[in-house]
C-alpha cells in the first residue's frame, strides 16, 4: 500500500507515470544499496576496470611488484576471469612460497580453469597449512566443483565446514544452496537456519555486510518449509 501511495505521489509530482516508475526504481535501488545489498553495485565494475588498468600500467613500469600482481589477480578473480588471474598468482607464489591463502587462490584458479586435480591438491595443501584459511570457503568451492561429477566427494567436503564453525552468514547460505542443489533438503534447511543464527549473533556494525545473506537464507528456508508441508 505504501508503495502505491509513493508511486501516486511521484506521478502527481512529475505528471508522467513512466518517469514516476523510474524514480521509484532508483529510490528502491539506493535504499537497498544503503541498508540491504541485494542489488549489484552499478559502480563496482567501473572501479574495478579503472584499478585493473592502473595496476597493469604500474606493472609495465615495474614488472617485479609482487603486491600489485596479487591485487590484480584478485580483481580478475572477483570478475570471474580466472584464466587471467592464474599467471599473476603463479608469479606471486614463486616469491611467497609459504602462504596458505595464496596457495588456495592459485588452487581455485586451477579448478576454475578445468585443472581440477591439480587445483584440488593445492587447495588441500593450503588447508593443511591453515585449516581456517578463508573460513570454510575452500570446502565450499571443492563441493561446488565436485557436485556435478562426484556427489559423495562433494558432500564429504561440505560436511567439513561444520567443523570450522565459520561466523559468516554467506558461507552457510552458499552451503545451504549447494545442499539444495544436491537434493539434501534437511541439511540445506539446517545451513540456512545457521546463517540466520549467525546473523542474529553479530554486532550491529557487522550486520549490514551480512544482511543480504540473512534475507536470502530466510527466503530459501521458507521455500524448503513450504514444499515440506
Amino acid at each position: 500500500m505504501g508503495k502505491f501511495f509513493l508511486f501516486s505521489f511521484l506521478w502527481w509530482i512529475t505528471g508522467n507515470p513512466f518517469l514516476a516508475i523510474l524514480l521509484l526504481l532508483i529510490l528502491f535501488y539506493f535504499l537497498d544499496r544503503r541498508f540491504i545489498g541485494l542489488s549489484p553495485s552499478i559502480t563496482k565494475p567501473l572501479r574495478q576496470m579503472r584499478r585493473i588498468s592502473k595496476l597493469q600500467q604500474e606493472l609495465r613500469l615495474n614488472p617485479h611488484h609482487t603486491s600489485n600482481k596479487l591485487e590484480l589477480a584478485r580483481l580478475y578473480m572477483e570478475k570471474g576471469q580466472y584464466q587471467k588471474a592464474l599467471p599473476y598468482l603463479q608469479e606471486v607464489q614463486a616469491v611467497i612460497e609459504d602462504s596458505a591463502e595464496i596457495d588456495y587462490e592459485l588452487g581455485l584458479c586451477l579448478v576454475k580453469t578445468e585443472r581440477i586435480k591439480e587445483g584440488e591438491a593445492l587447495i588441500l595443501k593450503a588447508l593443511e597449512r591453515n585449516p581456517l584459511v578463508k573460513y570454510g570457503e575452500p570446502y565450499l568451492e571443492l563441493g561446488e566443483i565436485y557436485s556435478p561429477i562426484d556427489i559423495e566427494k562433494a558432500l564429504s567436503y561440505l560436511q567439513k565446514i561444520q567443523e570450522i564453525h565459520s561466523s559468516s552468514a554467506e558461507t552457510y547460505y552458499r552451503l545451504g544452496t549447494l545442499y539444495t542443489r544436491l537434493g539434501q533438503r534437511a541439511e540445506a534447511a539446517k545451513a540456512f537456519n545457521e546463517a540466520l543464527e549467525i546473523y542474529k549473533s553479530l554486532p550491529k556494525y557487522m550486520r549490514k555486510k551480512q544482511r543480504k545473506w540473512a534475507i536470502l537464507s530466510r527466503i530459501k528456508k521458507a521455500s524448503i518449509e513450504a514444499f515440506s508441508v
